[in-house]
């Protein structure tokens, strides 16, 4: 039985991120996968749904050139050649974090892993398997997509994200049964191809959770593409016959029946912990089976430890990544803990939404005297000169002082745009030391000093309220 210090099931954004530092640190380590290296956010969610979106949107802005003096005599789209790309993507990116693995001494064996007792992991491939020993043991299984009880998804007319990513031709009518941030991209994404998009969701608004002044700018973009919206909403009952599917969907107005060639599932993630016996191992878990840690990352095993996806909200890579180098520096003793401040996050919708810290709602739920201060991109040079001057930037921070307690942005480029707004909460920055740092001009940033000016009662490019 080979033997290791370290044993990571799972080379996702938190896996194999894990097992590059854990192999740095002079710990002998071996990395576990079931599919392929890189996990769901490399091979079926962030990297393939990003590649995607941005030729969509190239798309979409060739099909509005005309309006700027551009005009473009047949511009087409075919989604095979951009799927080809797309895996071209993928192969290079799972190409370099192997050899990354194996460049900083971590070794990877293909395969799934079963946790048999406190040191000892199971790995099964093909009809073989290997027993592997660990001194510790990292579980980076991530989730997989929720599915609808009576809702069967065939893979071809009902998907889940993963089929809808490999589509090779923008379906003609697209129902979205999830108005969550994989329904929103996908949405968003085939719209600009030509689809036509139905989403039903159960909440009172899109995107539950974030800002509603925010996603009001993403709703209204969709409906003005001829998207159908039903809030407050559930799907019944998907019959499909002749390659469509016919939908029951219990409205706020009543019942209705929609058609449609092809019906999106994106109604949440489950952990992935099947095989991994964390009941028998004495690992505790949250009613949602989540992994539950230490913010070292350490279950209630000594020994054991769970990072990503695996352990709870937010379902975020980049949060996976930074709990795999905790883990990892624990492991090898050092003072690593997860003691950040906030998380950002992006959906790429149409326009962009990104966000970090409190919002105004959750701000004032926590006891802060607010104040809010907003900038347009309708105001600002740079969102003219690009011809993208949707949505805003939007401070939130304690009136008193001025402390920065959180920024929302929609618009162009806010996947972008947010670092600078993380890098001021984590650092305790007031509105004023964000206001007083010179941005370049006609930049897109110089949105988030305006509305740092306005909250800091100095405003420039607009009047003060």
């Amino acid at each position: 039985m080979t033997e290791f210090d370290v044993a990571v099931i799972g080379a996702g954004p938190g896996g194999y991120v894990c097992g590059i530092r854990a192999a740095q640190l002079g710990l002998s380590t071996v990395v576990i996968e079931a599919d392929r290296l890189g996990g769901e956010c490399l091979n079926y969610g962030c990297i393939p749904s990003k590649s995607l979106i941005t030729m969509s949107r190239l798309y979409g802005r060739l099909s509005e050139a005309g309006k700027f003096g551009v005009h473009v005599s047949s511009a087409g789209f075919d989604l095979r050649e951009t799927q080809k790309w797309k895996g071209q993507v993928i192969e290079r990116l799972t190409g370099g974090i192997g050899s990354l693995l194996k460049g900083n001494g971590a070794e990877v064996v293909m395969g799934a892993a079963e946790i048999v007792e406190r040191n000892r992991v199971r790995v099964r491939s093909g009809g073989s398997e290997e027993d592997i020993s660990a001194r510790n043991i990292v579980i980076a299984t991530g989730t997989t997509a929720i599915r609808l009880p009576g809702i069967p998804v065939d893979g071809t007319v009902v998907v889940t994200s993963k089929e809808a990513l490999e589509f090779t031709s923008p379906p003609n009518h697209l129902l979205v049964i999830g108005g969550g941030v994989i329904g929103i991209e996908f949405a968003c994404m085939y719209q600009k191809l030509g689809s036509e998009i139905t989403i039903v969701e159960l909440t009172d608004q899109l995107l539950p959770g974030n800002d509603p002044e925010v996603v009001r700018v993403v709703q209204r973009k969709l409906e003005a593409g001829g998207a159908r919206v039903h809030l407050g909403s559930s799907v019944s009952s998907v019959s499909v016959s002749g390659g469509k599917a016919r939908v029951e969907v219990k409205t706020r107005e009543g019942t209705i029946q929609v058609e449609a060639d092809r019906v999106l599932q994106s109604v949440g993630k489950r952990p992935v912990t099947e095989g991994l016996n964390l009941e028998s191992l004495g690992v505790r878990t949250d009613k949602k089976g989540y992994i539950q840690t230490d913010n070292r990352m350490m279950t209630s095993v000594p020994g054991i430890y769970a990072i990503g996806d695996v352990r709870g909200p937010p379902l975020l890579a980049h949060k996976a990544s930074r709990e795999g180098l905790v883990a990892a520096e624990a492991i090898a003793g050092l003072p690593s803990v997860a003691d950040w401040r906030v998380i950002p996050d992006a959906v790429f919708s149409d326009p962009e939404i990104a966000t970090v810290g409190l919002t105004e709602a959750r701000a004032i739920e926590a006891g802060y005297s607010v104040k809010k201060t907003r900038f347009p991109f309708a105001s600002l040079g740079r969102a003219l000169s690009t011809g993208e001057t949707d949505g805003f930037v939007k401070v939130v921070s304690r009136a008193e002082d001025g402390l920065v307690l959180g920024v929302q942005i929609v618009g162009p480029e806010a996947s972008n745009l947010i670092s600078e707004a993380a890098l001021a909460i984590e650092m305790g920055a007031t509105v004023e030391d964000v206001a007083l740092t010179i941005h370049p001009h006609p930049t897109l940033p110089e949105a988030i000093m305006e509305a740092m000016e306005s909250a800091s009662g100095r405003p420039i490019h607009q009047l003060k309220l």
